[in-house]
């Protein structure tokens, strides 16, 4: 019997180090890897992901797209992907091409349904994060963005451990304090797990009434500015609440997807993005 434990703990540990060699080798094809996050739930964090991919495409680089937020994945229907499944070649996961130079896979494609629920523990998901990174045939990408879940909790550190170097976090907060106060706690979580952060965004920093022009502060402004001062963090930019993002997310038309003042709002942040890898000595170039 003892023997038999012996083998099977030996094939296991082969196993481990064969998926470990095929994840290093799969992500040292990936130039920079981008973990959009947020402590906090509901301040557009997936919208923030998205409209960084399709930017960062829409500049001419090779782009993947993934969303590991497993109990609630909303880049399908942010993409108008809903009803898309995955397809297994030579066991390799296919990520679905939305645009020339960008590609995307996410937990919402394993899904029978909208309607269904993911119940699962902590090893679970890890499993599951660590085979999209490993297994996805992403080639060679300039960027790789990942859409987290909120929190600090299993799936950023899942992400935060399995992604390797470079990489960076790109928080998303909006202004009131509530927000803000979990945001801190994930640069503090960034900091503790060798995350660099690339940078805050603020969500839904004032509306712009659509019929008469005044600027409204609905949720205060400038909260994500000020904790990026308090924390020595750069500030990225604030993208304004804007119905069309609403209609655009709901129907699965983005904003770096359109032409005119949506797409326009949130461009600097993407031209920020850019500025900040290439000011950390990440070489990027456009892969034919």
């Amino acid at each position: 019997m003892s023997q038999t434990c012996s083998h099977t703990t030996e094939a296991d540990e082969n196993r481990r180090q064969l998926e470990e060699a095929m994840l290093t080798e799969r992500m040292n094809q990936i130039r920079q890897k981008i973990v959009v996050m947020s402590g906090k739930g509901g301040v557009g964090k997936s919208t923030v992901a998205v409209n960084l991919a399709l930017g960062l495409a829409r500049a001419g680089f090779s782009v993947g797209l993934l969303d590991v937020d497993i109990h609630g994945p909303s880049v399908p229907q942010l993409l108008r992907l809903v009803d898309q499944g995955v397809h297994i070649v030579e066991s390799e996961l296919q990520p679905l091409k939305v645009m020339e130079g960008l590609r995307v896979m996410s937990i919402g494609f394993l899904l029978n349904s909208v309607k269904d629920a993911v119940i699962w523990r902590g090893p679970m998901k890890y499993g599951v994060i660590q085979q999209f990174l490993r297994d996805t045939a992403w080639g060679r990408l300039d960027y790789l963005v990942v859409d987290s879940p909120p929190g600090t909790g299993d799936e950023p550190l899942a992400v935060a451990q399995l992604v390797g170097k470079p990489a960076v976090a790109v928080l998303v907060t909006t202004p009131q304090d509530l927000a803000v106060s979990d945001v801190r706690r994930s640069v503090s979580f960034c900091r503790a797990v060798g995350l660099p952060v690339l940078g805050i965004v603020e969500n839904m920093s004032g509306l712009v009434c659509p019929s008469c022009g005044h600027h409204i502060d609905v949720f205060k402004t400038g909260g994500g500015e000020t904790l990026a001062l308090e924390m020595s963090v750069p500030y990225l930019g604030r993208v304004p609440l804007d119905p069309a993002v609403v209609s655009r997310g709901d129907t699965g038309y983005s904003l770096a997807d359109t032409a005119g003042a949506g797409s326009s709002t949130f461009q600097p942040i993407i031209q920020a993005v850019l500025d900040r890898t290439r000011a950390g000595r990440i070489e990027l170039t456009v892969i034919q």
